[in-house]
């Protein structure tokens, strides 16, 4: 990574009564970075944030942003700018006014606003409704005029927290395409806190996953899914099946282990496993079929189906293996029966080693 534009150094914060938000945290976001801090509520994500915005204060560390150490720096001075869930715009003003209000208070001239309030609402599609009132738009409309309030000042950095989550599935879907495209049109860096796994995996180019104050794993958005460095990120990053396992040896990278689920087989690891272990694999990497299926070195089981949950373009798949569930995604490739899998079958389930991963933490 080049020159970080943020380096958070060893950063905790610590509220009254001993409650320990962030714990000795430390993360280099790169310049034109969308970058996620993506977690459970209460995992510290939005405390972190409020530190680089300068809205909180760390109790210990270093928030290096453009170069020079900011962690005690007021919010005004720093050169970011921050979109907050409730997207905060004035109601008695227009959009046009609700987005200049921060370059007038700060003095700068009107011909000036003028011309960068334009900008702004270009950038994000809302030239035509300049005049408007905020009570006269929808959801996604009022978020986007608090995007073209922050852009305004020309930030180096755009912190956006949980900015999605009062709108609903759809402009929600459509709103991810638009941050997507924005950040990369102006090409400032972007930081958004968000609890929606979905959201910073259809978004952001690294995300650091957050549990209990501390960073459990940063990573693209496909190194996260396939290659999880412990139970927490699996479980916590997409649906997962997380089978318990007895190691029954190991030699070099091979490990051979029984599960109740999926019997006995071996899997390639680069751990040192002890006497137990958990096996990973998502549930799009199983297969269901009828008869047994065939292939060398194929994992398979006889499981009965428990449950079918039909999400349209697929189903979701409860099968009972050996007194343990696996879940199982189908794809609904026909429109006359969907996935064609019902509830009592007895149907074999069969996985790839190579598309499992054995993790130890």
């Amino acid at each position: 990574m080049s020159e970080p534009i943020i380096s958070i150094r060893n950063v905790s914060k610590r509220f009254a009564g001993g409650v320990t938000a962030v714990d000795n945290v430390s993360i280099d976001i790169a310049q034109n970075e969308f970058f996620a801090l993506l977690g459970p509520s209460g995992c510290g994500k939005t405390t972190l944030l409020r530190m680089i915005s300068g809205l909180e204060t760390p109790t210990e560390g270093q928030i290096i942003i453009g170069g020079q150490d900011m962690a005690f720096t007021p919010p005004n001075l720093r050169p970011t700018n921050m979109v907050f869930q409730s997207y905060a715009v004035f109601p008695h003003m227009t959009v046009e006014q609700n987005v200049g209000y921060g370059l007038k208070v700060t003095g700068v001239p009107a011909a000036e606003i003028k011309t960068r309030v334009a900008e702004a609402l270009e950038m994000v599609k809302l030239a035509h409704l300049a005049a408007r009132k905020p009570d006269q738009m929808s959801g996604g409309q009022r978020q986007r005029v608090a995007l073209a309030r922050a852009l305004v000042k020309r930030p180096k950095v755009l912190l956006l927290d949980e900015p999605l989550s009062a709108l609903d599935a759809k402009l929600r879907d459509d709103m991810r395409m638009e941050l997507t495209r924005l950040q990369q049109t102006v090409g400032i860096t972007f930081i958004i806190v968000t609890h929606d796994q979905d959201e910073a995996l259809s978004m952001a180019s690294r995300i650091a996953v957050m549990d209990k104050g501390a960073v459990a794993q940063i990573a693209t958005p496909s190194e996260l899914y396939e290659h999880p460095r412990n139970k927490f990120v699996a479980d916590f990053i997409g649906k997962v099946n997380l089978l318990d396992a007895s190691v029954l040896s190991q030699k070099g990278k091979t490990v051979t282990c029984e599960t109740k689920a999926a019997g006995k087989f071996a899997i390639e690891t680069d751990k040192t496993c002890g006497s137990t272990a958990t096996i990973a694999i998502r549930p799009e990497k199983l297969k269901l079929s009828a008869s047994e299926p065939k292939g060398a070195g194929l994992v398979k089981t006889k499981a009965t189906v428990r449950d079918v949950a039909y999400y349209g373009d697929t189903s979701h798949v409860v099968a009972d293996a050996g007194g343990s569930d696996l879940e199982i995604n189908v794809q609904n490739d026909s429109r006359t029966g969907g996935s064609g899998v019902e509830r009592g079958q007895k149907l074999w389930v069969s996985f790839n080693p190579e598309d499992a991963l054995v993790l130890t933490e």
